[in-house]
């Protein structure tokens, strides 16, 4: 009798199963190794902005140099009469007109102290009609500017250099339905923030043109009633 030989299944506990993994435990780090910041902590003490801290010290650099000039002013004798003052821009020739309109520019563009000290100063310096005529070219062509400005760089560069708070109080303004109307009755308001208004003005879908005729038209008042007026107090007051 034949016997055949039949395979026999392989059982569950017979498959062999896979050598374990050995892992290698984590060494710990030497106690005199600087320990890597995280992402949370990193976070936390974000870079400096030059521009914005640029813009916090530029009132302090201003005062500065302010005073720095009245010091120069009076040690050399040029602030000492208002007949001595005129008579140093006189001797400048046609560069105190030109040092001032740029200056005023300059301050209306980079607000490092307020261009309304130039504009109070232009009559005194040099006559009532001739200083209010450069204080309106210069402060006109930096109102154009900043709107240029603001046009094109939008409002991510001005919230670095205006405080939060500021661009806040009138950026829902300037969203206003009536913004054209109202920024041309401010702009005429001799103590209204016109740098900052010119760069707001730029971010909205104000016109070019639109924009430049309410400078051009409604900016002369502000500037006769603010500098004659407050020159005018200033001669009255300061021992000339």
């Amino acid at each position: 009798m034949s016997t055949a030989t039949s395979e026999l299944p392989l059982l569950p506990s017979a498959v062999a199963e896979p050598a374990p993994t050995l892992r290698r435990a984590a060494r710990p780090a030497p106690a005199d190794s600087p320990a890597r910041p995280s992402a949370a902590a990193s976070s936390a003490h974000p870079r400096r902005d030059p521009l914005r801290t640029a813009a916090r010290l530029s009132p302090l650099l201003g005062l500065l140099v302010s005073v720095g000039l009245v010091w120069w002013g009076i040690e050399s004798g040029v602030l000492s009469s208002l007949e001595s003052l005129r008579a140093y821009i006189t001797s400048l020739g046609p560069w105190g007109p030109i040092a001032f309109t740029v200056l005023t520019i300059a301050l209306v563009v980079f607000p490092v102290i307020p261009g309304g000290l130039t504009v109070i100063a232009a009559p005194v310096m040099f006559g009532a009609v001739e200083g209010i005529a450069l204080a309106y070219v210069a402060v006109c062509i930096g109102l154009l500017l900043n709107f240029t400005i603001g046009r094109h760089v939008g409002l991510g560069v001005l919230e670095r250099m205006f405080s939060p708070r500021t661009i806040d109080k009138y950026l829902g303004w300037t969203r206003g339905p009536r913004f054209t109307r109202t920024f041309a009755a401010v702009i005429t308001v001799p103590i209204a923030p016109d740098d900052l208004l010119g760069y707001l003005a730029g971010t909205t879908k104000m016109r070019w043109r639109t924009y430049a005729a309410i400078v051009l038209l409604c900016k002369p008042w502000s500037l006769m009633l603010y500098g004659l007026g407050v020159s005018a107090l200033l001669l009255r007051i300061l021992p000339w």
